[in-house]
Parts: C-alpha cells; structure tokens; sequence
C-alpha cells in the first residue's frame, strides 16, 4: 500500500524569525508546493545530527519544548545575556569623592528652611520639590540650591522667609494623642499642647498613639533632624509594663537582637526594675526608634505591653512632670543635647575607622627553631 502522506506540521519557530510564538499558523495556498506532498525524511547513509534523536517516523524529530527567548517565562530577557544594569565598578575603584564647598556663607535651601523653623529637613525638602519655595523671585525645585539668606531673599508660600528665635520645650505627651503635623482624622496633636502665641514648632521624633512620656518639640530644624536621625544614636529611656513574668534570657535575646520586617533589631539595654504578680516592669534603652520597635519586640516573645512610658531622651529627663504638662528646657539643656550630638557622631566615626591590618610575619632564612619541640607522643619536650 502506498504511503499516507503526513500533513504539514504547525509553523510554531524555536527562535529567530516568524510568527510569533502560539500564534495561527498560515494555511498554505493551492500552489503551495507543500500541499498534499510527502515531507521529506532523512536521506540514506546520510550522517545523523549529533543530539539528535531517532523517532522512527518520517518527518524528523519534533520540534523542542523549549520556550523562545522573551517570552513570558524568561521575564522578557534574553537568555544568555546580562543586562547592561548589572554591570559591576571595576575593581579597585572608589566612588567620587563629594565635592568641597568654600566658606562664603551660603548654605543648603532645605537647611536653612528647617534653621528657621519652618518645618524639619525632609518636609522643607519636599515643599522645595512641590516649587513652593522662591529665592529672588524665582521658583527652586531642584535640591541642592545654595544660597545666603542674609543677602538673599527667600520666599515660602508667598510669604518671606523671617528669622524667628529659636524654641525648645519638653512635653509630657498623653496617651491618646498623634506626633504628626497634620492628622486628616482630627485627632488630637501633641504640638497643640502648646499656647499658639509659641509659634509652629514639630516634634523631634514620635511616640505612638498608645504611648506616652516624653517628647521634644522645637522649631530648630536642624538640632531637631540630628536628634531623630538614627545615625547620630541619641539614646531614649522608656519604662514598659508587659503582661506576664519575663525572664532574664528572654531580655538577653532582646539584647542581643531579633528579626522583625525591617530587619534586625536590638535593645541597646534592658533590665527587670520589678515584678508584679501578673506583669513585670521593664527599664528599656534604645538608640534608634523604628515603628512601635519594643512592642513588637516583646509581642514576638510572647509578652503583651499594658503600659509604655518614655521617661528620658538623651540628657532630657522626664521628671514629675504630669501628663499634658510641658517646660522650656534650659540653655545648659540646649547645649547638652548639642554635645550629645557631637558626642555620637565621634563614636560611630571611630566604630567606622577602618582597622589598621596587620602584616604577616616573613620568616627570615637560615632562622633558628624555637626551644621547645613537641615528639611522637604528643608530649612538649625542651630540646
């Protein structure tokens, strides 16, 4: 019997050009020469392909299961190839160094927006990239514009920039009240604890709405961004009451540092201050406040806070103030949170010194051995 003629096999490509990939495939026309004609099989005493696999039908073997480059299932990447956005430096070459700007009174425009009390560092930021702010009558809304405002005019919302005297108070911040300077909710703010003949002032740092205690408010821009950035470590004391007996081990876990979703946390200090016959009462010291870190912290151990109180943030303390209460802070206060700065950049510049490495020893030739061998036995032995 004469063979069937086998039909034409789908235009599906493995790669390069053609139809795209799941795409209909083209019917051939009546004078097509692959209509109705046999497909040709491998010729006799032909060489095989190396890889290849015998089907034992005619034909030749099917086309791969491999999908083509681009597709879905390789994100849309070539395969084979890096992207040009993976390029590493090269070696040994350090990034550009910053570049030095001489002393002729001029100064970042974020910076001397937050000296003159109009918001904090990363606020006047932004109302510099919402073009809110003009120097000279004209709109800044890049960052990085340097300027003098004694021989400058600046201008914030329409209104000019006045140099008002600095402020710094402590509150005793309540329970139930918000560290923002606006709340769409309308909720109370702790800065409307103070009389609005102060002036706008912002908080440096935040405690959360369930917590209360401490906290500073100032219209010093600058001292307020280095006293909450965590890179300067400005510790704060809290007192926390948490449900149940904890133990020492626990705290020297806490101490020691646990993993929650930012990443790795760590109490600077913690120690038991006393027991209660449900809860006990702890003295926590922090050096960086990430949102509600101790809360979440204990709730991993299985401790739930009932009360969380700061009662001091650096050499500010808390005292007998009662809840809702707020106090000037002194010039010798002022000066001591300044050299609390200072004090901390020192610190974490000598923890990132690099550390001198030491060269290893050369043995000089024709050296003498050392006094003392050891034999078979194991056993020292003075030669």
């Amino acid at each position: 019997m004469p063979k069937r003629a086998s039909k034409p096999r789908k235009n599906t490509p493995i790669g390069g050009k053609g139809p795209k990939a799941g795409g209909k495939p083209k019917r051939p026309g009546r004078g097509s020469k692959t209509a109705g004609a046999k497909t040709a099989g491998p010729k006799k005493g032909a060489p095989k392909k190396a890889g290849a696999k015998a089907t034992g039908k005619p034909g030749g073997s099917k086309p791969s299961g491999s999908k083509p480059s681009g597709s879905k299932f390789s994100g849309g990447k070539p395969s084979g190839s890096k992207a040009p956005y993976a390029r590493k430096p090269a070696a040994g070459k350090r990034p550009a160094a910053q570049k030095q700007h001489p002393d002729d009174g001029k100064d970042r425009l974020q910076k001397v927006l937050a000296a003159a009390g109009i918001a904090s560092r990363r606020e006047c930021e932004q109302l510099i990239l919402e073009g809110r702010v003009m120097v000279d009558d004209q709109p800044i809304t890049e960052l990085g514009v340097r300027v003098d405002p004694s021989k400058q005019e600046i201008w914030v919302d329409g209104e000019p920039l006045k140099k008002t005297k600095k402020v710094y108070f402590a509150v005793n911040k309540p329970e139930g009240y918000v560290c923002t300077a606006r709340d769409p909710s309308g909720r109370p703010r702790v800065t409307e604890l103070l009389p609005p003949q102060m002036g706008r002032v912002f908080n440096v740092g935040r405690l959360d709405m369930a917590s209360e205690g401490l906290i500073l408010l100032t219209n010093d821009g600058e001292l307020a961004n280095q006293l909450a950035h965590p890179r300067h470590g400005v510790q704060k004391t809290y007192l926390v009451q948490v449900a149940g007996h904890i133990t020492a081990e626990e705290l020297k876990t806490a101490r020691d540092g646990i993993y929650i979703a930012e990443g790795k946390v760590h109490f600077v200090g913690a120690k038991i201050k006393s027991r209660h016959k449900k809860s006990t009462l702890l003295e926590v010291v922090l050096d960086e406040g990430r949102n509600r870190e101790i809360r979440r912290v204990l709730a991993a151990m299985g401790h739930k806070v009932q009360k969380l109180t700061r009662v001091a943030h650096g050499p500010i303390k808390l005292g007998e103030m009662p809840a809702g209460a707020y106090r000037p802070l002194t010039r010798e206060e002022v000066k001591a949170l300044r050299q609390c700065v200072v004090d901390s950049e020192a610190a974490q510049e000598g923890k990132l010194a690099p550390k001198k490495k030491r060269k290893p020893a050369v043995k000089k030739p024709g050296a003498k051995k050392s006094a003392s061998a050891t034999n078979k036995a194991g056993r020292r032995v003075i030669e």
